[in-house]
Formats: structure tokens, sequence, C-alpha cells
């Protein structure tokens, strides 16, 4: 187990923006930045990442968090996972504590595996590089294709002997157990090795470690596959990689766009020309796994088919998954004959680029009128193409993408529109109606939450000695949870600001000493929680810094953290930028902890005497024929009366009686 001084340190090293920007485009805007969410559907920016903060938070689907919790989130990581990711890209040394014997033995399996396909990658390397056999076989089959050595090295090219088991015995001599081999495919369950006599190509994951292998033969026998692959494993998932997304990503966000091609050598030839936003779906139908994976980092897909009318009509049958997912596709079909390799090769980089340029066309309307041509006046033919094309654009989730579709496909078949609107609409209510009756039987996110919210759960660390607790939200009356909250997000967001210069008096100080009498009553029990952990890092003298709380071990503690610190509006700085207006009557509102701190006070004890005051009067109804305690309640309601009164009076609002 990663111990919590390596915790601490990795989350706090770690800047959001940086991991972010991995796997998301960003944009600054003022003191943030901002980008299309990864975890959801969206056409207009929400994702929002505050660097001063080092949080992100989307306001369309409320996912948020911090470096750890985006790679969570992302790629699926556990939280140690998160933590070697984080401590891996910034150097940080990791301090190990004990941990259970199931945990050390899963991630021990795990390093394992990838200790065995590098050493494996690096065998094969040594195979191409290092012995006759394959520099006369293997080496010379990627030179005539005209890949140089640095890519050759770059994306980990090898070559497998022809001999039966030499990977296997050197990989067991080395070490390895035999065992794991065949977990991995690398070797069969006759101890022979899988890849034999085949130039070998590497597959990464998108940290860049090596998951699986794809072999070619050198040979012309027809009976012998051409390429085979390393089967599924705990660590190679074929439905969520695609060749070379690893080396891709950064020119995919840069260009926005992502070039799919089909084969291995496709990515290097384009690769090594210097077009490096390209991946390889390596020969099989596209997933939704490789589609998302795809649009982790745009939602742009162009894809590069060989001249081969015939395979290219196999291949669309599969895009539907593409539109379904709101990607923008666009197809480019090469010269007959042509793959992306050969064409690149013949005409060159500039030539390829304006090429493809050029001729790439809309997905729907290339298959239109790929299709339409082979109808050649057919009626039944046309119909069925029709409800083809109509079957595609119902599958696209952006109702205005779905009616300009519809009216060109109108034009190029000579339909009346309104006849493909009507089919595509039956195909959309169908789809709809489908998701109401799935709805209706498992309970939406927005369901769920609203059920959670009616009792909190908090399961906080040990150390954190906080016990389960849940929020009264049936209490009759009007909550606090309003008023708490911003009591929390001051404490959370400002609690080791300076309240009062001349005293050194901290804002959470100020906060604390101001509810202290209450601190035990508030309406939601999380944000008590809160409120007093808060306490008791004051009376440690320990700060109480937002990092504490955007890095909590608590779940419901952290994502509280994250939710009250980002809001979806901001101080423009346009105000100075275009109108040269700049906010000198106070500080900005980030910083304006002072004033906040007191104006969160009053509204929360306003807030806290009215709800005394309606308490005390139920009493006064309740309390029968007993005059002293009714005078005494009288008495007592008077003073509740003036102190919420005069409170209101400060706050400038009205008390409705």
């Amino acid at each position: 187990m990663i111990s919590q001084k390596s915790v601490q340190e990795i989350l706090e090293t770690a800047k959001i923006e940086d991991v972010v920007q991995d796997f998301v485009t960003l944009r600054r805007r003022g003191v943030n930045m901002l980008g299309l969410c990864p975890f959801h559907n969206e056409k207009t920016p929400s994702f929002t990442v505050s660097p001063a903060k080092n949080i992100y938070k989307c306001f369309g689907c409320g996912k948020g968090g911090n470096s750890a919790q985006f790679l969570m989130e992302h790629e699926n990581f556990s939280f140690p996972e998160a933590l070697r990711y984080l401590a891996k890209k910034y150097n940080i040394d990791i301090e190990e504590t004990q941990t259970t014997q199931e945990n050390r033995e899963e991630r021990q399996l795990l390093d394992s595996l990838y200790l065995i396909t590098d050493f494996a990658k690096q065998y094969y390397q040594e195979q191409l590089f290092e012995t006759d056999t394959g520099k006369s076989v293997g080496l010379a089959y990627f030179k005539e294709r005209g890949f140089r050595e640095e890519i050759i090295r770059k994306f980990g090219l090898g070559y497998a002997p022809a001999k039966k088991d030499a990977f296997t015995v050197k990989a067991v001599h080395t070490g390895y157990n035999v065992e794991k081999l065949k977990k991995l495919g690398l070797t069969s369950k006759y101890n022979s090795d899988f890849f034999r006599d085949r130039v070998m190509f590497t597959i990464h994951n998108m940290t860049g470690k090596v998951i699986g292998f794809g072999g070619r033969t050198l040979q012309k026998d027809k009976k012998i596959p051409k390429y085979i692959n390393s089967p599924e494993t705990e660590i190679y998932n074929k439905s969520k990689v695609l060749y070379g997304a690893y080396f891709a990503k950064r020119a995919i966000r840069q260009k926005e766009e992502c070039i799919l091609v089909e084969g291995y050598t496709d990515v290097l030839s384009l690769h090594q020309a210097g077009i490096e936003n390209v991946v390889a779906s390596s020969g099989t139908s596209l997933t939704v796994g490789q589609i998302q994976l795809i649009k982790r980092y745009t939602p742009n897909i162009k894809i590069i088919y060989d001249g081969d009318p015939a395979g290219i009509k196999a291949a669309l049958r599969g895009l539907d998954l593409v539109l379904e997912q709101d990607m923008n596709v666009k197809v480019v079909l090469l010269p007959e004959g042509e793959d992306p390799d050969s064409y690149l090769q013949q005409v060159g980089t500039t030539a390829f680029e304006t090429y493809v340029e050029e001729q790439a066309q809309d997905f729907i309307l290339f298959k239109t009128n790929l299709l339409l041509a082979e109808t050649k006046g057919d009626p039944v033919k046309k119909a069925k193409l029709v409800k083809d094309i109509v079957k595609s654009i119902a599958g696209i989730p952006d109702p205005l993408k779905r009616s300009v579709y519809v009216k060109e496909c109108a034009n190029v078949l000579e339909m009346s529109e309104s006849i493909l609107v009507d089919e595509t609409n039956k195909i959309v209510g169908e789809r709809l109606r489908k998701q109401r009756q799935k709805r209706e039987a498992t309970p939406s996110p927005q369901q769920q939450a609203d059920t959670r919210n009616e009792l909190i759960h908090i399961q906080p660390s040990p150390e954190s000695g906080l016990g389960q607790m849940q929020s009264d939200t049936t209490r009759k009356g009007q909550t606090l949870e309003l008023q708490e909250r911003d009591i929390v997000r001051i404490l959370i967001a400002g609690g080791d600001k300076i309240f009062d210069q001349e005293h050194q008096l901290s804002v959470a100080a100020y906060v604390l000493s101001n509810i202290e009498e209450v601190i035990n009553d508030f309406d939601n029990k999380a944000y008590e929680a809160i409120a007093k952990e808060c306490h008791r890092l004051l009376v440690k003298k320990q700060k109480i810094t937002t990092s504490h709380f955007t890095n909590h071990a608590d779940d419901q503690i952290r994502e509280i953290a994250v939710n009250v610190l980002q809001s979806p509006f901001e101080y423009s700085e346009n105000w100075k930028a275009i109108h040269d207006i700049d906010l000198n009557t106070q500080p900005k509102p980030e910083d304006n902890f002072t004033k906040d701190s007191i104006y969160a006070l009053h509204r929360f004890k306003l807030r806290k005497l009215i709800q005394m005051c309606a308490k005390n009067q139920q009493r006064l109804k309740d309390i029968g024929s007993d005059t002293g305690k009714m005078m005494k309640l009288l008495k007592m309601q008077q003073r509740l009366i003036a102190m919420r009164d005069e409170l209101a009076k400060k706050l400038n609002t009205v008390v409705l009686k």
C-alpha cells in the first residue's frame, strides 16, 4: 500500500492541467481552462479545469475531482494505479506500507505481466537488429517498406525466429514463469513459441506500456495466416485498443482530428512522413470502446480506405456505431489498388495530404452515393438503400445534424424530404420509446441522486475520526442546507486566509468561533462533518487548506469540496480588457473572504433564528394552559424575533411572517 505521505506528495505535486491535457484539448478562459467533457456527449464545452484549485469540474454531467480522480474516471484506473501513473509522470519515489495479501498478489501479477511483455519486445528487437536471420529477413523487410531505424525502434518492431521454442527457453532461463508466458499468449500449451518466423509489431496501451503483439508472416504459403495477434489477457482488451494511439494522442489533440487506417504499416508509414494523428483498427471492425478512445481526444474522425469498393461496402456496415457516438465522420477513398502506405510512397507527403483533404467526403453522403450507383434504376434496390441510409441518419444523437443530413440525402436520392423525415422519426421514436422503458425499469442517475440525497452517507477513513452519518432532510420546516453549504465553501476555499490582519485571525477561526454553539446541530450531517474536521484541524494548529479536502480520503468529502469550489460563473476579464473598468471597490469575488465570511454567517444565523422562531411557535401552540411556561416562551419568542429582524435589516432582506 502506498504510504499516506507519498499519497499527499503525489496529489500536491500533480498539476491538474498537465494531467487532463494528456487526454482533453483545453483552451484558456480567464483563470480557468475549458474543454469538451470526456465523460459525456456535449457540443458546448462545460468541462472546466482550475489550475489554481488543482481540480476539474464538468457542469454538464457533474463529474469532478483531482488528478487521481480524473485518471480513475477516464482510464478506469484504481486509486493506487492512478497514483503510480502520476508518480511516474512527475518522477516521485513511492513509499510503500503494508498491504493485504490479495492486493499485493494482484499488483504483483499485473507488474509481472507488463515485465514479461516488455522483455518480449526487447527480445524481438534484439533478434531483429543483432542476429543474421533477423537482419536478412525481418530488418530487410522493414527497410524494403521504407521504414527508418528510428521508427522501427520507436514503435518496438522486431522479429520472432523460426525455431520452435527459442523465445520460451530464453524467457524461462531469464527467470520468467512459463504459466504467465502462456497466460499472455506468448507460449502455447505445448511449451512452444506462439510467434515464429514473423516480423513483430508491438501494441501499447495509452500509458505506453506493452500489452500485446501482432505478427506478420513473410512466407507466401496461403495456408499460413498472414497476421496473428496476442489473445485477450488481463492487460490486453482488443476492443478498447487502437494501434499507434499512444504515439498519436498528442497530434490528434493538436490537429483536432484522428485519421483511421486499417493496418500496422499504414500507421508507421504515415507517422514517419510526419502525419502523426493516425491510428489503426488492425483489420477489425470498430468497437464502441475504440470509438470512445478516439473521442477522448477529438470528435472528428477521417477514415482512409484502400481503393477496393467491395471491401469498403463491408466496412461501412459497422460505421453506424461511430455516428451513434456523435462523431463527425469523413471518408477518403484511395485510387484503386492503393493503400495508405503504397500511395504515400508513390506520391509523397505533400501530395498525399492534399489528396486526403480534397477527397474527404461526409460519411453518410459517401455511403448514399456509393450504394446509389449500384441500384441502377431498380426501385426495390433503391427502397432498400433508403432504409439503410435512414437507419444511419436516425442513429445520430444531434437532431439538428439529423435534419441537415435528411435534406442533403433527399437531394441526392431525388426523393421528397418529408418521406425521409417521417421514416427517420419512426426509428428515432422507437429508440426513444425503448430508452424510456429502460429508464422506467432502471432509475436514472438523477433519480438515484435524489434517492441518495434523502440519506447522505459518509464512509470516512479511520484517521478522519468521522463515523457514518445521515442527513435529516425529512425534518419539518425549511432546512439550512444552502447556508450550511456556504459556510463549508468558505472554510474549504479560504479557511487559511487572514480575516483580521491586526490579530492574525484566520477566516476559519472567525467562522468556527461564530458557529461553535451549533456545530453539532447542522441539518446536513455531511457539512457538519466537514465543519467539525475544520475545528479539529484548528485546535491542532494545522492549516485548513483547499488541497486537504480536494485530496481527502473520503469520497463524499472530496466531492463536496470540488462542488463548492468550482462555480459555472466567474468575474469577466472583459471589464478591464475591453472597457478598461477594473474591480477596485473590493477584492475579486474569489478572494473576498472577509466580507464573504461576515455575510455568510449573517445568512446562516438568520436562517437558524427563523428555524428557532418556528419551533418556539409550535411549542406555544402545544403548551396548553400552563401560563408560566407560556410567558417564558413568549418572552423568548420576542427576543428571537428581535434578533431575527435585526439580522434581516443588516442583510437588507425581508422575512416572511
